[in-house]
């Protein structure tokens, strides 16, 4: 394999470390028991999807920013029961950021995957925001992956393998809209030509498909939140555009999957506020030529509630609830950024996670946050923790994390006793802003379960504690929670886990279980 290629192991943070009974912990189920599906197949935050089929098999990668380990695949037989099968990527390289360093990669990262498969192999174009264009490609998608780096930064790259066996590699920007193609060689390492193909005013995302002899482009038009579709009888045109979907009607961003029996269906994102960007399904049907997002008696929409696209397929869903018994972390599970990977453990403690309080003065500069995604419409989050080994100046605890961060701490005191504090993080254009809802409140248990209920009906969230796992006791009243992609982590809300200290020392937080249900 060429120098450039180097080896991506996804052996770490993949492993199913699942309490039993995980899958039926959700707090959504798209899959309706009858036949039906409701919209979207995850109610969190998937944005940015490509989803493709193999066989019987479908396939789903989207963005996953500054998130480790990044660039999560999902499979699933009828796409509406999903199941995460992999992390591409296990730790983020090329750039100080991805250590919390230099302002750290809130809102950068892994943007826009592109996914592909050809003569037995799976390949992800994707342009890491700040650095050039990568193509990972494997024969199983589960791993392991290897990438090879191009020469130029392709924003939202297309990667496209015609009919001949020529692979290209689209890419526009929303500011401006120039599509450009680039031709791949033959081993997808290197660009040996380029020239723009066509133009459309905001025009991102970029998507390319080919059907009965036309070729298919779909771009996202983010300042309008919607979708456009061109076709042309050569990808150098003349294309013709059509206005497809959007916000209103289901989304803004996506492109079309087929199915094993010949018919289409269409996979769009959808902006739905503080959960974030979610990735609608639909029927699809064609007139003159033309895909149609919808059913002929009700065109133009995606639909809130269908028959399911395949039939017979059991309900499947993304792990979440989880005891930590597993010898590696759950694959619900992600990092704030590349962990610091001796400040975490799950076997100092077997059955327990432990998360040693890494070097901050804040929650926001703190690695080793461990999240998870909220689910819509509501969703709580409970941990159930073990204080003994918080030392003075330690801050572990428990919350919301994204634009607003609620979080029910456990602090470390000076004279070695332990206190509740309750404070809101937000993030702005001039950096973190920390408002105290709840002063240190003493607490004598070291046994605590701490509790973020999650309303996204609302866009509220409320925290609390108990010391006994049955009466719970709210703190700081009714925190926000928000979407923000110019100042917060351009995600959805997510559940966070987080132990930090301002000192060079400091003790550890023990994790017993994470456990996901409905308020």
């Amino acid at each position: 394999m060429d120098a450039v290629m180097r080896r991506v192991l996804v052996s770490l943070g993949i492993g199913a470390a699942l309490m039993t009974g995980a899958a039926s912990a959700q707090v959504w189920q798209s899959d309706q028991g009858d036949g039906t599906y409701a919209n979207p197949p995850l109610n969190a935050d998937y944005p940015d999807p490509d989803i493709i089929r193999v066989g019987q098999d479908f396939y789903f990668v989207s963005t996953t920013f500054a998130n480790v380990p990044g660039l999560t695949m999902l499979h699933s037989r009828d796409l509406v029961n999903w199941d995460i099968i992999a992390h591409l990527v296990p730790r983020l390289d090329g750039l100080a950021k991805y250590d919390l360093k230099e302002g750290g990669a809130y809102k950068h990262g892994i943007y826009a995957p592109s996914l592909r498969y050809r003569d037995g192999t799976f390949y992800v174009a994707v342009t890491p925001v700040g650095l050039k264009t990568r193509i990972y490609r494997a024969r199983d998608p589960r791993g392991p992956w290897t990438y090879a780096e191009l020469d130029r930064e392709a924003f939202d790259p297309a990667l496209f393998f015609d009919d001949d066996g020529s692979a290209y590699l689209a890419t526009s920007i929303g500011s401006d809209g120039t599509v450009t193609l680039n031709t791949l060689d033959k081993d997808l390492t290197r660009i040996t030509a380029s020239r723009v193909i066509y133009y459309n005013k905001g025009a991102e995302g970029s998507k390319i498909l080919k059907r009965n002899g036309w070729y298919y482009l779909f771009n996202a038009i983010p300042g309008k939140l919607a979708l456009t579709v061109s076709r042309a009888r050569k990808l150098d045109g003349p294309w013709e555009t059509k206005a497809q979907i959007d916000d209103t009607t289901g989304g803004h961003q996506g492109a079309i999957v087929d199915l094993p029996d010949g018919r289409d269906y269409g996979f769009i994102m959808l902006d739905a506020g503080a959960i974030g960007r979610v990735t609608n399904i639909s029927p699809v049907f064609w007139k003159d030529g033309w895909p149609v997002w919808g059913t002929p008696d009700a065109p133009g929409r995606v639909p809130a509630r269908a028959p399911k696209p395949i039939q017979g397929q059991p309900i499947m869903q993304p792990p979440s609830s989880d005891d930590f018994s597993g010898k590696v972390l759950g694959r619900q599970w992600q990092w704030n950024h590349n962990p610091v990977d001796a400040k975490w453990s799950l076997t100092a403690r077997p059955g327990w996670l432990r998360l040693n309080a890494t070097q901050a003065d804040q929650l926001w500069w703190a690695r080793n946050t461990l999240v998870q995604k909220a689910q819509a419409p509501k969703s709580r989050g409970e941990v159930v923790v073990d204080t003994r080994g918080i030392k003075p100046g330690d801050v572990c605890g428990f919350g919301t994390f994204g634009k607003y961060n609620g979080r029910t701490d456990v602090i470390g005191q000076p004279d070695g006793s332990r206190a509740l504090s309750m404070r809101l993080v937000e993030s702005t254009t001039d950096g973190p802003r920390t408002e105290v809802r709840v002063a240190a409140r003493p607490v004598k248990a070291t046994r605590l379960w701490l509790r973020a209920d999650l309303d996204f009906t609302t866009d509220k969230a409320v925290l609390s504690f108990s010391e006994d796992g049955r009466r719970f006791t709210p703190l700081g009243g009714e925190v926000p929670l928000m979407f923000d992609w110019r100042t917060g982590t351009f995600q959805g809300q997510q559940f966070a886990l987080s132990c930090y200290n301002p000192g060079a020392s400091g003790g550890y937080l023990d994790v017993d279980s994470f456990t996901l249900s409905k308020p």
